[in-house]
């Protein structure tokens, strides 16, 4: 399925309400900071295009603002960036999955 109509299938929007709702619609980005700002996308820190095996995970998706997001990963690459990188690793250690080189160093 194509990046654009994934993102607008009933199971992707059932399981982005249900991770906004978990969140209570607040940016985890924001509040490991000590911030409170409202979220307005769900971010999958094991990217869904390389990791499809944990696209619906709950574990693998957080609430985040666009600025957050856009911290995450470059928008024109999709490719994580030093910030995304370090939650992909601690979300690795957390769930105790083994990370490919190119992220472990």
């Amino acid at each position: 399925m194509a990046k654009s109509n994934w993102y607008e299938s009933t199971r992707w929007k059932r399981v982005r309400a249900a991770v906004l709702r978990r969140d209570g619609y607040l940016c985890r980005v924001s509040i490991r900071y000590g911030h409170r700002e409202p979220a307005e996308l769900v971010h999958h820190i094991f990217p869904r295009e390389e990791f499809p095996e944990y696209q619906w995970c709950m574990w693998n998706l957080i609430s985040v603002t666009k600025s957050a997001h856009n911290k995450l990963h470059v928008r024109s690459t999709d490719e994580l960036t030093k910030e995304g990188i370090e939650l992909l690793r601690r979300t690795a250690r957390k769930n105790g999955i083994k990370i490919p080189e190119q992220y472990a160093q």
